[in-house]
């Protein structure tokens, strides 16, 4: 999986509209093997982000889990003790 995407499901609040388009765009970033397209492929990349935001929010919305939800400063804070360990070498 490609590093920035993170985990959406299960956070309160949840997902707002511009994290899972963030994550879209990386996606399709990922896959398309480009971070800016060519004037040539612009409207296909950003339709196809556009898609991706749209079922990955769809799929969110469906998912059903009795777990609590996570909290963003506590998720947040165990990314930065394992980034910290990781890189303090």
């Amino acid at each position: 999986m490609c590093r920035n995407i993170r985990p959406l499901a299960n956070f309160a609040p949840p997902a707002a509209d511009d994290e899972i388009h963030a994550a879209a765009l990386q996606y399709v970033r990922k896959i398309s093997g480009t971070t800016k397209p060519s004037r040539a492929n612009a409207e296909a990349f950003e339709q196809a982000v556009a898609e991706v935001a749209a079922a990955s929010a769809r799929l969110l919305d469906a998912l059903v889990t009795t777990a609590p939800p996570k909290d963003r400063e506590t998720e947040a804070a165990k990314a930065r003790a394992r980034s910290a360990a990781r890189y303090a070498g």
